[in-house]
């Protein structure tokens, strides 16, 4: 990926944080700030905001970067960026190492929802990987991402052809060695719990009719959406470096990007999966039917520009935007997602939004929804879309009320200069099967 292109001064709406957050640790050999994306309707915990000015002591911190989404997270926020010089800290990125979303957008505009419904469960009950060699498919997803697919025998043939779209060589390092992370090969294509899902999802309005045309995105055209990660391969990575920092003098830097690499890649296969089950129910697998897309990792670590010298930029929970690049904030079951058009802004450590954040944590999602939502009403959102899960639990914990509202974390993004709007996108059927 090209070094971001510098970028204005941050608006008003970019918030510094309090004095309190700019501890200096000693390793620490630049200034150090952190900044809080907000604006009218943001609402952030406190929480989450101390937990963004702890990161400020850690070792090598020279900026973070709260989004609007940002929330409370197992000891780091989540839904920021942080930059280091000199050191890499594993645990910036969560335990789901390659989370991120792919879009794929079709040239089908309608169908009978009955029928695709039934057409999604069918594509999610096939079994597709039961004539693949096992050690085969994980190897090719670890060192070759999705592409890699292409080369496996015993998969779906149309899932190789659509595999074999994708570009030869990624941005990502060379993948370290597998041999600890063998045995997920199996989680490949499933979606996974939390937040996760998988999605048939409609261009409801078009912002940007320029930059939406490079895509594909007509109003109305359907797209297939899919939010999920490395399926507990990122768990494993996550155990396997919780010792602390790494470098060069203690434990090896490149063998953990190395690992991390494979995880990225091993996530994108499983995404390509996801988003193949999807088109396979809306019949759009053919090259005529088939527009563009793109997919996007918001949990991971790049070599970056910062300052005019390079950093380590950690994401966890954002995702990248890099001028002229495209890239999603994804809404809930009730909001639409919107697709934008990154400025590569510096102060915002080239990163948006990777959704609208959490409001409610999932216990008390449970508690205040069961008494508010009959279970028959868990299956349909606002905005007419249905959803496809067995788990009562998850649709209370899953609702679109515990979440924040998506426009004013846009309107945020847009009034900080760190991306513009591209098209937004209409749940039609959602599926959260793990």
């Amino acid at each position: 990926m090209p070094s971001p292109t510098p970028s204005p001064m941050p608006s008003p709406m970019v918030s510094p944080m309090p004095a309190d957050a700019s501890l200096s640790p000693s390793a620490c050999s630049a200034p150090q700030t952190a900044r809080l994306i907000t604006g009218p309707g943001v609402w952030m915990e406190s929480d989450a905001t101390a937990q963004l000015a702890a990161t400020l002591k850690l070792a090598g911190c020279v900026r973070a970067v709260g989004m609007p989404d940002l929330h409370p997270g197992s000891g780091h926020p989540i839904g920021a960026a942080v930059a280091t010089r000199g050191v890499v800290h594993p645990h910036l990125i969560g335990g789901d190492a390659g989370c991120g979303a792919r879009l794929v957008v079709t040239t089908v505009e309608r169908m009978d929802a009955d029928r695709l419904e039934r057409r999604i469960n069918d594509a999610f009950d096939e079994d597709l990987l039961a004539a693949a060699d096992p050690a085969a498919l994980f190897a090719a997803a670890w060192h070759h991402g999705a592409r890699g697919l292409a080369e496996v025998e015993g998969l779906p043939e149309g899932l190789r052809k659509l595999a074999s779209r994708e570009p030869a060589v990624d941005e990502l390092p060379v993948s370290g060695d597998l041999a600890r992370y063998r045995g997920f090969e199996r989680s490949l294509g499933t979606i996974g719990g939390g937040n996760h899902f998988a999605e048939v999802t409609r261009v409801t309005s078009v912002a940007d009719s320029q930059t939406a045309a490079t895509l594909g995105l007509v109003r109305n055209a359907l797209v297939v959406l899919a939010h999920s990660g490395s399926r507990g391969l990122g768990t494993e990575l996550g155990l396997a470096w919780s010792g602390g920092p790494t470098d060069d003098d203690a434990r090896p830097l490149p063998r953990f990007l190395g690992e991390l690499a494979g995880a990225c890649r091993f996530a994108r296969a499983n995404r390509l999966i996801l988003t193949y089950r999807l088109l396979v129910a809306l019949g759009a697998l053919r090259d005529h039917t088939l527009r563009g897309g793109f997919d996007i990792v918001h949990n991971d670590v790049r070599e970056e520009q910062v300052e005019g010298a390079s950093a380590w930029v950690h994401r966890k929970g954002v995702a990248p935007a890099y001028a002229g690049a495209p890239t999603i904030v994804l809404g809930s079951r009730g909001a639409p997602s919107w697709i934008l058009r990154g400025t590569g802004a510096e102060h915002g450590l080239c990163s948006v939004a990777h959704g609208a954040g959490r409001r409610m944590t999932r216990a008390e999602a449970t508690a205040k929804l069961k008494h508010r939502y009959r279970r028959a009403e868990l299956a349909r959102a606002a905005l007419g879309g249905r959803t496809i899960c067995d788990d009562s639990a998850l649709l209370y914990e899953e609702h679109p009320d515990a979440y924040k509202a998506i426009e004013p974390v846009i309107s945020a993004l847009e009034q900080a200069k760190l991306a513009t709007r591209v098209a937004a996108l209409t749940p039609v059927v959602t599926v959260k099967r793990a």
